[in-house]
Parts: structure tokens; C-alpha cells; sequence
């Protein structure tokens, strides 16, 4: 039998204004129930007496900011069951992305709120002033000194499968109901993700489907559900995921809008590491077994346990990739690198 997941621990009584380095800088995910229940957005949300009712005050709401901007948006057959995945072989996609207009898509998924098995209607990660401008100065979180950048989350009942994001992650339903399944980094063998260079938005994916895992092909699943935290979102909760945690999300109504917040703890002149990944894999992965040590063991010294003794022995002025990396330094060791891989 399948373990179920552990509750994420949850907060309550948390106000934007408490926000702080306990809750955004933590290294476990968090709950914060009710953290921004005052929002217009989460008070639209949450009036009426049934689901339908609640997703057309929601959508009432939204519809005061739109303009006429252009979203993308995944369409996908009902038989999809709102799974955001990849074909049969893997060698595309189950949707279909397509340039919209925002208000158009509120329309489309007005006119399925009531079918029991819709077509799936998603719009992932867009930036929230951009399709709706005004939106977030109503509805504001001050997370100052921290640049994050906030984005929008809209569509009907969808399924993400686990992915990991690198930057901090606050999330804030305000319309819907949302439940978050979480998988420690350490997981990453047991979640047995799919390719990392092709993608159905961007990040690497498990390919197990979390409502109906299949353990002959996916074993390890069962150790990784051992390790999962879950929690069931209303309006107004908001979920803290830090970096690198993989999440699955699924919203469970006709209309579910999420806001979140993304920013790095660390200097904006770093590349993503899946870069780093990546060209590790085309010059390091496939070399005889002995070299690949040798680079294990030259990785471990300048990068992974590299401190003020590795290149102590070098004048200070004299230690360029090896000294303190600042946007000059970024900027020079990213031309190098151009100009070695463009060779």
C-alpha cells in the first residue's frame, strides 16, 4: 500500500506585515493559513453559496483589470483529465499552447463551469502587471528586501506533476482550492524525472501520475511517498516552497486563480545551475570512468567545498575565477565561456 503523505507544518495567525526570515528564508515548506485572506481577490473568492457562484465573482474581479493583453494558455482534451504531460511516447505534448487574449480565456472557462469533465484550460506562470495591471497594487505583499517577481496562476481543474523550482517559492490562492504535494530535493532518484532538456514548461517533471501511480514501472515512488508533505489550500492560504523542493499541484475547482512570488537568495549575475547541468552532460558525463573521477574530485575542490584556502596560494590579485565573483567578473567568465562553446 501506497504511504500518504505527512501534513505540511502550518502557521496561522501569520499577516503579511510578520513576514520574515523564519518563514522566507526557512529550508522546510510552510503553510501560512489565512495569510492574505484580506485581499479583495481572496474576498471576490470566496463569495457565493456553491463552487459556480464562487468562480463567478472571482472571474467578476478579474475581469475589472483586464486590458487586452495576450496570454499563453495549454489547452488540452478532456480525456487528459487536466494532467499537464507529455504524449504516450514522450515525444511531445497532451495540449496544445496557444497566443490569447486573457479575457477571451475568461470566457472559455465561463462557458464550462458547469461540465462535470472539461476541457483542461490553464495559463501557467504570467507576469501579474502584465496581464493585469493594477491587479497586484490592490491586492499587495511587501516582501522588502527580497526582489521577487509575481506572477499569475489561472485556469479550471488542472494537474502539474512534481517539478522543482531554483528560486524561493510563496504561493497565494485567491480563488479555488488548491492541494500542494511536496518531495524533499533528496527524492530526486525516486521521482524518476523526465527529460530535462524537452519539457512541458520548462522544468523537469516526474513522469509517476500522483493519482494513479504505476509501481511496477515506477518502484521507488513508494520511498518518495514516504518522504511527502501535503496540504489542501482555501482562498486567502498561502504555501511557502523552498528552493529546489519538488511540488505537485492540482487545482480542484471550476476556477482557480493563484498568485505567487518567486525571488533567489543569491546575486543576480548567477546563472540558473541547470545551465552548469547541462554542459556537464555533454563534456563530462561520458568520459572513461577515471577521468570522470578526476572531475568529480576537481569539482569537489573549487566548487562544492571550495573555501578561503583553495586559492589562497595565488596573489590576491592575480586570482580571477578563483577570487570573489562579482557582475564584472560574471560578465567576462560568461563572454569566455561564449566564446569557448561557439568554437
Amino acid at each position: 500500500m501506497l504511504p500518504s503523505a505527512e501534513p505540511i507544518r502550518e502557521l496561522h495567525g501569520v499577516t503579511p506585515s510578520d513576514l520574515g526570515d523564519e518563514v522566507l528564508a526557512s529550508t522546510q515548506p510552510l503553510v501560512l493559513r489565512g495569510l492574505v485572506a484580506r485581499w479583495p481577490a481572496v474576498q471576490a473568492g470566496r463569495k457565493g453559496a456553491d463552487g459556480i457562484a464562487r468562480a463567478a465573482s472571482a472571474d467578476a474581479y478579474l475581469r475589472r483589470f483586464c486590458r487586452d493583453a495576450s496570454v499563453v494558455a495549454m489547452l488540452g482534451a478532456p480525456g487528459i483529465d487536466g494532467r499537464i504531460f507529455y504524449n504516450e511516447d514522450l515525444s511531445g505534448f497532451n495540449f496544445t499552447s496557444v497566443h490569447t487574449r486573457l479575457d477571451h480565456l475568461l470566457n472559455e472557462l465561463a462557458a464550462h463551469r458547469g461540465n462535470p469533465r472539461p476541457p483542461t484550460i490553464y495559463v501557467g506562470s504570467t507576469t501579474a502587471e502584465t496581464a493585469l495591471p493594477g491587479y497586484l497594487e490592490e491586492n499587495p505583499l511587501d516582501l522588502h528586501p527580497r526582489d521577487a517577481l509575481a506572477s499569475i496562476w489561472i485556469g479550471n481543474q488542472t494537474r502539474t506533476p512534481a517539478h522543482y523550482d531554483l528560486p524561493d517559492n510563496l504561493a497565494c490562492v485567491t480563488a479555488g482550492r488548491r492541494r500542494f504535494t511536496l518531495f524533499p530535493p533528496a527524492q530526486l532518484e525516486n521521482l524518476y524525472i523526465g527529460p530535462l532538456d524537452f519539457t512541458p514548461a520548462g522544468q523537469p517533471i516526474s513522469l509517476v501520475d500522483l493519482d494513479q501511480p504505476d509501481l511496477e514501472r515506477f518502484p521507488r515512488f513508494s520511498e518518495a511517498m514516504r518522504h511527502a508533505q501535503a496540504a489542501e489550500l482555501e482562498p486567502g492560504d498561502a504555501i511557502f516552497i523552498p528552493s529546489m523542493w519538488w511540488h505537485h499541484v492540482e487545482a480542484l475547482e471550476c476556477f482557480n486563480v493563484l498568485v505567487n512570488y518567486w525571488w533567489r537568495q543569491s546575486p543576480a549575475y548567477m546563472d540558473t545551475p541547470a545551465n552548469a547541468l547541462l554542459l556537464s552532460l555533454l563534456s563530462i558525463r561520458d568520459l572513461p570512468p577515471e577521468q570522470r573521477h578526476t572531475w568529480e574530485e576537481i569539482f569537489r575542490h573549487y566548487v562544492f567545498q571550495a573555501d578561503e584556502k583553495t586559492a589562497a596560494h595565488i596573489p590576491a590579485g592575480a586570482r580571477r575565477a578563483l577570487g570573489p565573483i562579482d557582475d564584472n567578473t560574471a560578465r567576462m567568465l560568461r563572454a569566455q565561456l561564449l566564446r569557448k562553446i561557439n568554437r
